[in-house]
Formats: C-alpha cells, structure tokens, sequence
C-alpha cells in the first residue's frame, strides 16, 4: 500500500462504520490522519472501534440538522479542526419500477443520499473555512451516470451527488477547499451481495475489466483526493468502474 501523507490532518467519514467509509478510515490512520467516524448505527460502531481504537466515533443521526451541526462542534472541540470530509453515508434500498415506487421508500433513498451529504457539507464547509483549507469527497456512482433499471431512486440521488460535486467546487474554488467525488461501478462487498444477490454476474459483463471493484481500490482514489496533493483538481467525479463510465 502506498502511503498518502495526511500526518497531522483530521478527517471525518459519514456513514463510516463499513464498506467504502471503513476501508477508507483504515488507510487514513496508516497515513497518519485522525478519523472521526459519523452514522446512526451504535452496533457498527462499535464494530469499527474494536477494530480500530484509534477511531473517534460520533453517533449522529445526519439527517437531523441540528445534530449534525452538534457533530461538527464535538468533532471540532476535539480535534482544534476538520481538514477533510468524506461523505460515505448511503442506502440503496427497494428495488422497484418507478410505476410501482412507493413514494415514503423513494423520499427516504434521496434523503439518505443526497440531503445527509448536503447537509454534512453545509455544516463542515463552515469549519474549514475558518483556516481555509479543505477537502471534500462525496460518494456518488456509476447509477448515477447510467441510470441502473429498478434503481431510479438511487441513481437519481447519485446524479445529484455529482451536481453537488459541481456546484460546491465551482463556489469554493477561490478557496483552499476543493471538492471531488468518486464514482464506482459494483464493489465486490457484504452490501453489493446483500443488495443484488443474483447480479455479480450481470455486474461483472458490463465491466472491461471481467471483475468487481475492491473496496480499497476507491479507498485510495478517495485518499488522494483528501490529500494536499489533489490542489487543482475540483468539481470533478472520478471513475473508478473497471473502464464501465469513463465519461
């Protein structure tokens, strides 16, 4: 594993008590960052902490704005600062036509996707500013280049994502803040399997590569990104499907 230099930076991942967000908490702590994780599931949690005691924890629920806000304050107090934000949180949840869409199922899947890193933005943004310096990655998908069949609510929220991506980086680009996001295609995980239990096989086929992603593979596009190194890079969304979206 290469090693990103973030000695002294604080990093905080929403939804990071598993897949992306926890394999991206591991690399940072080898690369030197203190980690705060943020989500609403205690149990995962702890699961993270056991696995990672030098993890910071915050259970928040990040569709409550306020709380989120406390998040930030905690987090701050804390740490003196927060240099980089990853927004993991996400849900795929039902799969289903849009003619046959429950409509409290849809608002629930674009909440969790697109308001919770909307509203983790808002309120982390406010922070690096005071320093002006920041870097901020939000988790978007190849859904949301493609549109995925009996996934409309979930690419539509990752579409969002990447117009989040773009509007925040054209706002903050006078700044010491930039703002990117990645866009997997299928990673191989408990949640892709859980999510899609008959599709590897379709997932593969439209991959050149012939094999799911790795987790750790967007981990370390995403350290990049977090990183000093990333300075004339924002508003952009980066590919990291195999060779499936390459635009």
């Amino acid at each position: 594993m290469n090693r990103i230099d973030l000695d002294g930076r604080v990093a905080v991942i929403t939804g990071g008590s598993g897949g992306i967000g926890l394999a991206t908490a591991r690399r940072m702590l080898a690369s030197g960052a203190a980690v705060s994780i943020w989500d609403i599931d205690e149990v995962a949690l702890a699961r993270a902490t056991a696995e990672l005691p030098a993890l910071h924890t915050v259970a928040v629920d990040l569709l409550d704005e306020a709380a989120t806000e406390a998040a930030v304050a905690a987090t701050a107090a804390v740490f003196g600062r927060i240099d980089i934000l990853v927004n993991a949180v996400g849900l795929e949840g039902v799969r289903a036509a849009v003619h046959e869409h429950d409509l409290a199922a849809w608002r629930r899947i674009l909440a969790v996707n697109l308001d919770a890193p909307f509203i983790a933005s808002k309120h982390v943004v406010r922070e690096m500013l005071k320093r002006d310096y920041g870097r901020v990655v939000h988790l978007s998908s190849t859904a949301g280049k493609d549109g995925n069949p009996m996934g409309a609510a979930y690419s539509t929220a990752k579409a969002g994502i990447m117009a989040l991506t773009k509007s925040m980086g054209k706002e903050l680009a006078a700044t010491g803040i930039r703002v990117n996001a990645v866009s997997p295609a299928a990673i191989e995980g408990a949640l892709f399997h859980r999510s899609s239990p008959d599709g590897p096989n379709r997932a593969i086929a439209r991959i050149p590569m012939g094999r799911l992603g790795r987790e750790e593979e967007v981990a370390a596009l995403i350290l990049w990104l977090s990183s000093e190194d990333c300075s004339f890079s924002t508003g952009a969304v980066f590919d990291v499907s195999g060779g499936r979206s390459t635009y």
